[in-house]
């Protein structure tokens, strides 16, 4: 599949509180449907005229606004991929939430399950657009979410401190991810066999640990 040239190009934005224009309307509907077709039948068993009458413009309509087949597809795993970090990463921020490492997969977990494009990509199924997902601007943001987050719980001594928060960050994130795919693929109960033992790394890897008792 040819590499999208604008990939992580973003819709020019409006000033808040003013209404799409009709051209924005038009393409948004466009990339919905390219989302619902997509994940529900795949790249290649969808074709733009499919998706141009389920958003019920002309057949030629699209084109105005992604030139191929491919770049909408790639516009729509961005779209998609993008609303899963942005439903599924609130852990990171909720700062009353001790737990909030395996927290992130079970909420990034629900979110993959409302979105099915990209259910269907990190399930493997389009395995040509998979590093897509792992360079979207929502999941870099996630990534710094994180890596903050690691900071100030090393400045409370609940995270160790002689650990590099930016490669701990970039691994916690990784670790997420592939455990998020796991589940997609191998499904919830033959992944959640393995749940207790991530969260012990987790906790070996990154917590400060207790201190030493002293026996009598």
């Amino acid at each position: 599949m040819p590499t999208d040239p604008q990939r992580n190009a973003q819709p020019a934005p409006f000033s808040p509180g003013a209404l799409p224009t009709k051209g924005e309307q038009t393409r948004q509907a466009i990339l919905t449907s390219a989302i619902e077709r997509f994940g529900r039948d795949g790249f290649r068993a969808t074709s733009v005229a499919d998706i141009a009458r389920d958003a019920s413009v002309g057949g030629t309509v699209t084109y105005t606004y992604f030139p191929s087949k491919e770049a909408l597809f790639l516009a729509a795993i961005d779209e998609d991929a993008n609303a899963v970090i942005l439903e599924g990463g609130g852990p990171v921020a909720d700062s009353t939430l001790e737990d909030w490492r395996n927290s992130l997969v079970f909420t990034l977990r629900d979110a993959v399950d409302r979105h099915p494009l990209a259910r269907r990509v990190l399930g493997g199924l389009e395995p040509d657009v998979i590093d897509r997902v792992l360079d979207i601007p929502a999941l870099n943001e996630l990534r710094k979410a994180t890596i903050d987050r690691l900071r100030s719980e090393q400045l409370v001594g609940t995270v160790r401190s002689d650990i590099d928060a930016t490669e701990i960050g970039n691994g916690v994130i990784a670790i997420v991810l592939s455990l998020l795919m796991s589940v997609v693929q191998l499904g919830p109960a033959v992944a959640g066999r393995y749940a207790d033992d991530v969260a012990a790394v987790f906790v070996a890897a990154i917590e400060t640990p207790p201190e030493n008792t002293t026996r009598s």
